[in-house]
């Protein structure tokens, strides 16, 4: 009796020629003319381990928003390749919001403070919230911006307001736990911490830091 062939799915073939390949217009030409966004949210959830590298990489080229949960929830993926691409890709959805407008605002502000330019990103960002307030990137900016002028109060409040929209967003928890460590909270700071491990455990050096905080506490 002869083996029956091994079928390997078309999109762990468009992986790998990617990967010798390193050409992303070629691979999201190749996956977009044969998957759509909710046929590759459900390789991700369910293909084998190849397969859910090729969906999740395609998924933050070719996703939007509507995307986060299937990467948030490829975070804590079994396998670590498939957890890095989500944490690289789920960044980038958090920008693309469905609205050029919008997502051109959020550009906007996020290069305000690349550029330190805070008070600017803070304008910005307050005006787009205003009109959008479903749109937890731009209250995680506007933290980031509050966070570089030193009210972490405000700073507190918008990373909170980002992780009521968005429950993956280990950033807006990071800001968080970071500005309580400038408040002096630290069982503040750990929790945050903590909560942004939760959300993705692969932030090592976030481990870390919980620990001697940790040691910290029982010290006192």
């Amino acid at each position: 009796m002869h083996d029956e062939p091994v079928i390997v799915p078309l999109i762990e073939k468009h992986y790998g020629r990617f990967l010798k390949t390193e050409r992303s217009a070629e691979y999201i030409q190749n996956v977009s003319g044969h998957y759509t966004i909710a046929s590759l949210e459900k390789l991700a959830r369910c293909g084998g381990r190849i397969t859910r590298r090729g969906a999740v990489l395609a998924i933050g080229f070719l996703g939007d928003i509507t995307s986060n949960p299937a990467l948030g929830r490829r975070l804590v993926d079994h396998d670590r390749a498939v957890r890095m691409l989500a944490d690289h890709g789920i960044r980038q959805l958090w920008m693309r919001v469905g609205n050029p407008h919008t997502e051109a605002t959020l550009r906007r502000i996020a290069r305000y403070n690349q550029r330190q330019q805070y008070a600017d990103s803070i304008d910005v960002a307050t005006e787009l919230v205003a009109h959008c307030p479903a749109v937890a990137e731009a209250w995680n900016q506007r933290a980031i911006a509050w966070y570089s002028l030193e009210d972490f109060e405000n700073a507190i409040d918008d990373c909170r307001k980002a992780l009521a929209l968005n429950p993956w967003h280990f950033l807006a928890a990071l800001g968080s736990a970071n500005c309580h460590l400038e408040l002096g909270n630290i069982v503040e700071a750990i929790r945050d911490f903590r909560l942004a491990l939760d959300i993705n455990p692969d932030l090592e050096m976030v481990r870390t830091q919980v620990r001697q905080l940790q040691k910290i506490l029982e010290g006192s």
